[in-house]
């Protein structure tokens, strides 16, 4: 094999087109085994979504679940019960990328704010996230969501402050790029049509984009990962084959290139069909009913 085709593999992560499902499985278990940096933690039960109850007992539960193969949490919430999982978290010895939920509600987005300040002053809180994809959404004006990051990271001087967007909005709004302490980017190849075989290049191609916008500052990927099953979108196919061609390759990357990234997610949630479509209930790892899907 020539030095180009060898050197194209290595950019593309693990040859794993011709494996089977056999195959697949048994790398996907090996590489969990080894661990990840993080993973995305949700920990609604089936039939729940946001805003219902959430138990101390269901947390645990799903967080011993994960805890041999992550050394880090993303939660999305610190309200609604969230604000739990990182005490639980740290109970258990795990590091924590713990989020405000903000939107267009201020009254919520007041709570979510007090809640991640008291939680990271409490010692629960090892990177506070300001906000998800809220100017992906266009819930906030710019300037309301750099208030927002700005009065958090004056309560946490000690906390690296940051928010979660798209990887290209850092390019396209640097007032908040300059806010942020850490440039926390979600990387979703699938949700740009891209087929699985060039999924891993362009995953790269959108983490040096956010690099870039930082200029100098921390990269971390709160999210990446590729459906198990579901519609297709453009070139970008969910299978189960697919979702661990992905992890693996994605996960190796991480791991060689020392790049921090949470893996979406750790359990499937029927919940986000509402918003995503039939292939919104099928990201995890772990599937509705807590069975590791490898």
């Amino acid at each position: 094999m020539s030095y180009r085709k060898e050197k194209y593999r290595s950019l593309l992560g693990i040859d794993t087109n011709q494996l089977g499902e056999k195959e697949l499985r048994k790398i996907s278990q090996t590489v969990l085994k080894a661990g990840m940096h993080g993973l995305c933690f949700s920990p609604y039960e089936e039939g729940q979504e946001p805003g219902d109850p959430i138990s101390e007992a269901q947390i645990r539960r799903k967080l011993e679940l994960i805890l041999p193969y992550t050394k880090w949490i993303r939660t999305f919430s610190c309200t609604e019960g969230n604000e739990q999982i990182p005490k639980l978290a740290k109970e258990y010895g795990l590091k924590t990328l713990v989020g405000a939920w903000l939107g267009d509600d201020a009254e919520i987005n007041e709570n979510e704010i007090e809640g991640l300040i008291t939680l990271s002053k409490e010692g629960f809180v090892d990177v506070a996230a300001v906000g998800n994809e809220v100017m992906y959404r266009g819930d906030l004006e710019e300037a309301e969501l750099i208030s927002f990051i700005n009065r958090v990271k004056k309560q946490i001087p000690n906390v690296p402050v940051g928010y979660v967007d798209a990887y290209y909005e850092f390019s396209e709004r640097p007032k908040i790029t300059e806010a942020c302490d850490v440039i926390l980017a979600n990387c979703y190849p699938y949700w740009e049509g891209c087929s699985l075989e060039y999924s891993l290049v362009y995953m790269k191609q959108m983490f040096f984009q956010a690099r870039a916008a930082g200029n100098g500052k921390k990269v971390i990927i709160t999210e990446t990962g590729w459906p198990s099953e579901g519609a297709s979108l453009e070139g970008a196919y969910p299978s189960y084959e697919n979702a661990l061609r992905y992890f693996i390759n994605a996960q190796k990357w991480s791991k060689e290139d020392n790049v921090e990234m949470f893996y979406f997610s750790s359990f499937d949630e029927s919940w986000k069909v509402d918003s995503e479509g039939d292939v919104g209930a099928f990201w995890g790892l772990w599937d509705k009913d807590e069975n590791l899907k490898f």
